[in-house]
């Protein structure tokens, strides 16, 4: 979504066209005039008259007959090609995915080199349908069929990764809590950039507002083509309102804040934690977006003075800056611009907010949060120190996207995608909190509109894993381990006190590895898969016990037993690797020595050569199961190293102590 580009959604009202008698007929000309103006949602319908087909494409199927018609051989053909291609692209650029998929279905087999582009919008169309297994080859295909090296190319294997992204984020969904409201707040036109504010509740809307009497009626003129067109100045203009009562009530009251100046739009409105500033978004059909400032009188009600442009720190001529967001410590002021020393087309910048009001110069907020695309709709929360924005150059599930990074302003994680429902195939930007912790809050998408964004009331849900870390042999907690939590999407570590209690609170059902670790302790880990997880609102692990360890020192392993005279290892003995090969999974950089001993019973070459060949046979098993060579090493002592007597003292047998000799054991060697 172009940004911003909310303004004027054509999809909900009409055009009062006057075409010159010479050009009444010629609905491409009027079609093109349309679509040079940006005018898409009327461009759309001449470029339907032009074809002979109903207007009306929702759930629109391209006829049997018409594409037989395009493929005739007829001076026409030229012409046809060319009209759909358009009607494809306007009705895309209007955000009517479903209608636009059809056109490029036919468009995207056009042999013209004019038209290549229609693979990478067909499978754009799929994406934004939420078709993505059908999206992925038709990116692939665009990708055969192009042979420039551009943003295309780079943008198609992008779109292929995030097909794949929003397969698995859809399997996976994350807990979130939707709720469109159905109430005033989202009435006709787009309503997008909520904002709560103790009380009150603000938003952007492009619903209709009256101008008065005498409005002027807007000349469309193409020079070239000596077309033109007349249309109605509309009354859809974007201004900031209003909601008192509870945003999620059946009824809520909405009204118009800010004067109406004619020709100007206002959006994104941020206020300074002084509670006397707000700063907004405003520009005009034919100029760029800049960031004021407004001031506001508290006495009987509100009063706001006249916007005042911000200084050339925030807006720069000929290019735009907008959707300001002010830190609630009152230390930032945040914006999207396409100002120059920027990554891509809208960056995010920052300007410090000095103590008397004025700015510092913007910054740009580097390539670990600005990509070649658009970057939008910033909110940062200076507790968490996390920054919320949307991207469209990320691997994503469509459009703009969430994503979340961790700052300071000075340094950012790399952001990461907040995945399924939480993002859309479609754009998703503008999150406000309701509280400080981010928990709850409302954010804006046309995820179940044609054209147009919509607010929606959001709630994360949580499932708690919590549990406590022991010493294995005392069962006493161990204070100061180390508990780490990870899925496929992120990863939450927390060191426990000296209960030995570890608490988190995840935010999705998918499989987790909880990994505890202490110096002089072997790593001990646990997984869930999702069948666990999904029927649960709260996993609890009683104990997570550790075992203590020194290098070099032996550890025997019970119950590894052999048949006489015999190498190989029964059922019993592998139940007891078994423990081992946990182990050395749940520590992946540990070495061992596995060793085998035997009695005094036999010679000593002969008990040398079967106690190498059992530690041999114990470390095969091992390797068998998937851990690497390098990390085991076989070594047998015959009976060189007894732990008990052979015999007792008066030279008779001692049972007991030869069978404590015929052990098997480990010690680390490297950790």
């Amino acid at each position: 979504m172009k940004p911003l580009n909310i303004l004027l959604l054509l999809c909900l009202f009409g055009f009062v066209v006057k075409a010159q008698t010479a050009y009444t007929s010629n609905n491409k000309k009027i079609a093109d005039l349309y679509f040079k103006n940006k005018e898409f949602y009327a461009a759309a319908e001449y470029y339907k008259r032009a074809l002979q087909i109903s207007k009306d494409t929702i759930g629109f199927v391209v006829p049997y007959a018409f594409e037989n018609k395009l493929k005739e051989e007829s001076p026409k053909l030229a012409e046809y090609e060319y009209c759909v291609f358009q009607l494809a692209t306007s009705l895309r650029l209007y955000k009517d995915f479903r209608a636009a998929e059809a056109w490029y279905a036919l468009a995207k087999n056009f042999p013209e080199p004019k038209y290549v582009l229609s693979s990478f919008y067909y499978g754009e169309c799929l994406r934004a349908n939420q078709k993505f297994t059908e999206a992925i080859p038709a990116f692939k295909d665009f990708l055969e069929k192009y042979k420039t090296a551009d943003e295309y190319t780079s943008k198609a294997k992008i779109e292929v990764a995030s097909c794949n992204f929003a397969l698995y984020e859809m399997r996976y969904p994350r807990l979130y809590k939707f709720s469109k409201l159905f109430n005033q707040i989202n009435d006709k036109g787009s309503n997008y950039t909520p904002l709560q504010l103790n009380n009150n509740f603000y938003f952007t809307s492009s619903r209709p507002v009256s101008i008065g009497k005498g409005g002027k009626d807007e000349v469309l003129e193409d020079k070239q083509t000596k077309s033109k067109v007349v249309k109605k100045e509309t009354p859809y203009i974007n201004a900031i309102y209003e909601a008192s009562g509870d945003p999620l009530a059946a009824a809520t009251s909405v009204k118009r804040i800010g004067a109406v100046e004619t020709g100007k739009e206002f959006a994104a409105p941020a206020f300074h934690p002084n509670g006397r500033i707000m700063y907004l978004t405003s520009w005009t059909a034919k100029g760029n977006r800049k960031i004021y400032e407004v001031n506001i009188s508290h006495g009987n009600g509100a009063t706001w003075s006249a916007p005042k442009e911000l200084g050339a720190e925030v807006n720069i001529i000929g290019f735009n800056s907008m959707q300001p967001f002010i830190t609630k410590d009152g230390k930032y002021l945040v914006f999207s611009s396409d100002r120059p020393g920027g990554i891509g087309k809208y960056d995010l910048w920052y300007c410090i907010l000095r103590a008397d009001g004025t700015l510092g110069q913007a910054i740009n907020m580097g390539n670990t949060i600005n990509t070649k695309e658009d970057e939008e709709a910033p909110y940062y929360n200076f507790k968490t120190k996390k920054l919320l924005y949307s991207s469209a150059g990320k691997i994503g599930i469509g459009g703009l996207d969430f994503y979340e990074s961790e700052g300071d302003f000075a340094s950012w994680t790399e952001p990461r995608n907040l995945g399924y429902p939480f993002n859309s195939s479609k754009d998703d930007a503008y999150f406000t909190p309701l509280n400080d912790a981010d928990t709850e809050g409302y954010i804006s998408s046309d995820r179940e509109s044609v054209c147009c964004l919509e607010i929606f009331h959001v709630r994360k849900e949580f499932i708690t894993v919590q549990g406590t870390v022991v010493d294995c042999q005392t069962e006493k907690p161990l204070s100061g381990a180390v508990v780490t939590l990870s899925d496929s999407s992120q990863e939450m570590r927390m060191t426990v006190g000296r209960d030995g209690r570890y608490v988190f609170r995840i935010n999705s059902n998918r499989a987790l590895k909880i990994t505890a670790e202490k110096q002089d302790y072997l790593k001990k880990m646990l997984s869930y898969n999702y069948d666990e997880l999904a029927k649960a609102d709260t996993m609890v692990n009683p104990k997570l016990c550790l075992k203590a360890f020194a290098i070099n020192v032996p550890i025997v392993l019970k119950d590894i037993l052999y048949d006489f005279n015999s190498a190989e290892l029964n059922p019993g003995s592998e139940k007891q690797l078994d423990v081992l090969y946990t182990l050395l999974m749940d520590n992946p950089t540990m070495e061992i020595e596995l060793s085998a001993h035997t009695d005094n019973v036999g010679s000593k070459n002969y008990n040398l050569s079967l106690s190498d060949k059992r530690a041999h046979s114990c470390v095969n098993y091992l390797i068998t199961k998937g851990i690497a060579a390098e990390r085991l090493k076989s070594k047998g002592y015959g009976f060189s190293k007894p732990i008990a007597p052979n015999q007792f003292p008066n030279g008779k047998d001692n049972f007991l102590g030869r069978q404590q000799n015929r052990r098997t054991e480990f010690k680390i060697t490297k950790i």
